[in-house]
Order: structure tokens, then sequence, then C-alpha cells
């Protein structure tokens, strides 16, 4: 999820006054203020997606279609757009007229790369016992916790991303280049970039240190 804000768009004095709130961090970012912007980034972002069950390997495999849908989009675009997303609906909302929220991104190279990576999340759940457990072997079974002093320090890609795109690739996942795949890391909580001084950041270390230990 990690965008640059527009060299153009200048803030105001209101606004600058407002982005120094720790909490109010990532409000440059397009569409940031929205509240279900807010909220997928004060209760969602960053928090683990870890442990066993299905329901965490399809929750898993949500966000890595929704973070290569955003390839080339604002991660705005595809907030608004994620209810339309359950991989039953793909093909058919594929020719569903009609643009908006309702309505999933016409991308036919996209569409096919969210059906064929779930067939190939099947076949790394069972090799490794479950998606969740592949995924998370790049970050060793633990969340990073970083400790940025803000958003401009927070990097796009790591050597961590670089090897998990490669693998992905390897097995023939699309939509996966590093820079996708360091956003599924921060997405899903394998890292914790929130700025360490955003009230963001305690709650997800506090997450962490109850799930994993200090």
């Amino acid at each position: 999820m990690a965008q640059k804000r527009p060299a153009s768009q200048q803030a105001t004095p209101a606004k600058r006054r407002k982005l120094q709130d720790p909490a109010a961090w990532y409000e440059s970012y397009s569409g940031a203020t929205a509240d279900y912007y807010k909220r997928y980034m004060d209760k969602e972002w960053g928090v683990p997606i870890y442990g066993p069950g299905r329901s965490r390997d399809n929750k898993l495999f949500e966000m890595l279609s929704l973070e290569g849908a955003q390839a080339g989009l604002s991660w705005d675009t595809i907030l608004r757009k994620r209810e339309a997303y359950p991989p039953s609906k793909v093909t058919s909302l594929l020719k569903s007229p009609g643009e908006g929220s309702a309505v999933i991104v016409k991308n036919r190279g996209k569409i096919e790369s969210v059906i064929r990576n779930a067939k190939l999340s099947l076949q790394a759940a069972e090799e490794y016992g479950s998606f969740c457990k592949f995924l998370w072997s790049f970050v060793k079974g633990r969340p990073k916790v970083n400790r940025w002093k803000n958003m401009k320090r927070i990097p796009v890609v790591t050597k961590e991303a670089m090897e998990m795109s490669k693998e992905l690739k390897k097995r023939g996942f699309g939509f996966v280049g590093p820079t996708i795949c360091y956003a599924l890391m921060q997405s899903i909580g394998m890292v914790n970039d929130h700025p360490v001084n955003s009230p963001q950041w305690k709650r997800v270390n506090d997450i962490v240190e109850r799930r994993f230990g200090k």
C-alpha cells in the first residue's frame, strides 16, 4: 500500500497541523480521509493475520488478491471495491455491466491471475500445511517490528519481499512483484510499518507481544 504524495498536492495550514497528529500519519495518501480508509488503517493494517484454520488462509488469499488488483491503481480504489471480490463471483463479475464500488477492477490479466493464484495457493497450503505457514515462512513465522520515525522512512520493498516475489513467481503466481509483496507483508502484519510514535504502532505492537511473545 506504499503511495507517494503528489508533488502538486499542497497542504493547507490546517491540514499541516492535522498531519502533525501521529494518528493521522497516513492522511496524505489518496482517499485516506474517508471513514472506510481510516477504519482499515487504524484497525486492520499491520495486524497479524496468522494461525491455523481455513478462515485465515482465505483472508490471506483475499489480501493477496487485493494487493495484486491495486497494481497501477490507488489503495483507495481497491478498498471501495473490496466487497466485490469473493472468488466464487470473479468470472461473472468480469462480465457484469457498470462501474463503481460493487464492480471489480475489470482487467482480464488481473482476474485470470486471481483464479490461477487460488489454485496455486491451495497447492502451497497442501505442501506447507497451510497457506499461512507458506507466506509467513519469509519472516520465519514472526512479525518484524520496525521503528520508523516518520512515513518517509517506510520502505516500498525489502529483501524478504524480493524473496517472496521470486518464490511466488517461480510457482506461477501472477501480480506478485516485490513492491506488491511488501505491501502484502505490511497489510497482513508480517511487518509493523506504522510510524513508531503513532497509536497504531503501539496497538499493533501490543497485539504482536500478546500473540507472539516479547
